[in-house]
């Protein structure tokens, strides 16, 4: 997949941050926000390519776009869930609604559609969700029965009802996926076709500037030519194919969202004062409430940084580093935030200050494309398979890596990453000798290691190689947070590998000596330094101009 040249992110950036400057101001966010309005006007300005035509980013050059590739559509979601993330999410349905004809459309149906959408603006909607099967796509009951003519199928009748859609009651466009008699099948349907209503819009907890509705659908009539791919059966493999794309966009979401709260506590804190210092100069304040986020934030940036280049490069198959980067992604920026209402105290808890909104509308990123619950088992479920199939090599050779690189980099955390792979391997290795994972609940919890543990890894290994662009914090600061991550996984990986697989049973009297917990204890030192040294450089990042 292409990206854009430097010049051209940047300047898709900077427009859309001078356009919010303009435009987002906060009295007009909450306004939104409180009485549950879908703005029009604003996604018609976004897309307007006079202005900034924000929805030709992810469409390909040749249907008129400007083919952005995965690492920009990251760049673009942070900035813009850093903004509004009611108004990011509807953006996102329109991505989310082209992916069933990127992925699986014939070359016609690209040319026409992925055409109408870059020069109409289309609003789309992605009709998969049921109120039944909620993320389970294979339980659906959306029926689509072939309608013949001569002989020859000529259209589908669709009958089924679709919940929880973004851009459900605006859409233009809507790609549908309905159980035709070769399986789960693909359909474009259009706003006005006869039998396809929306229900009213959900009252939500939170990104209540998105529309999201029920969609009914009562024999509607598609069209043999609007069948995505012509042939029936694809559905599922074709939304299993983007969860690598889209689910790295809901990450950068969950992450931009979390640094804006993160940013906004950070400044009140240099301003609130307390026993006659700011809390900014306050451990108790700065090592609970912000250091803490702000490392599990750029660890899951680099991860998703990381899954994004290989994406571009063309790499497939990679929905399982998508899972682990949605879930580091959003339960960090979801932790980021409600530290953020309690960092402001009784004033975060009020809706005049913007955190306890950025707190409701972050929710969700734990919850749609896919709930953190679900990221769970995808990465357990597969970092499993990799695990037998290597004998315990996986983490085991990856942790030698680390090691490596420690020796040329002592600095980044490897060591202590490398600290948490080889627990993670000893977790997993007991697992199949005790055979735990017939526990649905070990399993899950596996996945969390693993991602902590895999976040670990990967932070470390870019901090300095592949420093990010997307944030001011220099390489000595990112080191910094490298660490303080790296030790809180380890110790994870370790006391939870303890816990779950003693509660579940194990077997093994020195398992506790085999996870190397000395170690990851001694690892622990100079933990309060490390986050001293990061407290002090985020309220220089984030100091209030003049």
């Amino acid at each position: 997949m292409p990206r854009l040249d430097h010049e051209t992110l940047h300047m898709i950036l900077d427009t859309l941050s001078k356009y919010a400057q303009r435009r987002f101001q906060p009295e007009y966010l909450l306004e939104l926000d409180h009485n549950d309005t879908f703005p029009h006007d604003v996604l018609n300005e976004l897309y307007d390519p006079s202005q900034l035509g924000l929805h030709l980013t992810f469409i390909e050059e040749q249907y008129g776009g400007l083919g952005g590739g995965a690492y920009d559509i990251y760049r673009v979601s942070e900035l813009m869930a850093s903004l509004d993330l009611g108004v990011a999410t509807g953006v996102l349905a329109t991505f989310l609604g082209t992916d069933p004809i990127t992925v699986g459309g014939t070359p016609e149906q690209k040319t026409l559609w992925m055409g109408r959408i870059a020069e109409e603006s289309l609003l789309l909607a992605y009709g998969a969700t049921e109120p039944q099967a909620g993320s389970d796509l294979a339980a659906m009951t959306t029926k689509a029965v072939p309608v013949e003519e001569d002989g020859k199928v000529v259209g589908y009748k669709i009958t089924g009802r679709k919940q929880w859609i973004s851009n459900g009651g605006v859409a233009d466009v809507y790609t549908v996926l309905a159980l035709a008699p070769g399986g789960p099948t693909w359909f474009i349907v259009e706003k006005d076709a006869p039998g396809f209503t929306h229900g009213k819009p959900e009252d939500k907890h939170g990104i209540r500037a998105s529309n999201t509705a029920a969609l009914y659908l009562d024999d509607v009539y598609v069209p043999v030519d609007r069948m995505v791919g012509g042939v029936e059966g694809n559905g599922l493999a074709e939304a299993q194919a983007v969860f690598g794309y889209t689910r790295l966009m809901v990450g950068a979401f969950g992450m931009g969202a979390g640094w804006e709260a993160l940013r906004r506590v950070i400044r009140y804190s240099q301003e609130r004062i307390q026993g006659g210092a700011p809390l900014s100069q306050k451990q108790a304040y700065t090592h609970k409430l912000i250091v803490p986020n702000a490392a599990r934030l750029e660890a899951s940036r680099s991860y998703i940084e990381w899954v994004a280049e290989r994406l571009d490069s063309g790499e497939e198959g990679l929905a399982t580093e998508g899972a682990v980067a949605k879930y580091l992604s959003t339960e960090a920026g979801n932790k980021a935030a409600d530290d953020a209402i309690q960092g402001h105290g009784g004033y975060g808890y009020t809706r005049e200050y913007m955190v306890e909104k950025i707190k409701r509308d972050v929710r969700i990123t734990t919850i749609y494309e896919g709930t953190s619950e679900i990221m769970e088992w995808t990465i357990a479920r597969d970092r499993w398979q990799s695990h037998l199939k290597s004998r315990g090599a996986f983490y085991l050779d990856w942790a030698a890596r680390l090691d490596a690189l420690h020796q040329r980099e002592p600095q980044n955390g490897a060591g202590i990453a490398a600290l948490a792979l080889r627990a993670l391997a000893v977790v997993l290795e007991r697992c199949r000798l005790d055979r735990l994972t017939r526990h649905q609940h070990i399993l899950f919890r596996l996945g969390e290691l693993i991602a902590f543990a895999e976040g670990a890894a990967i932070f470390a290994e870019r901090v300095v190689q592949k420093p990010t662009e997307a944030i001011a914090l220099d390489v000595p600061m990112r080191q910094a947070l490298s660490r303080i991550f790296a030790r809180e996984a380890a110790l994870k990986v370790a006391a939870d590998g303890l816990r779950w697989t003693l509660g579940a049973g194990q077997t093994d009297p020195q398992l506790a000596q085999s996870l190397n917990l000395p170690a990851i204890y001694q690892a622990q030192d100079g933990l309060i330094a490390d986050m001293d040294f990061a407290a002090a450089q985020l309220n220089q990042v984030f100091a209030k101009p003049g």
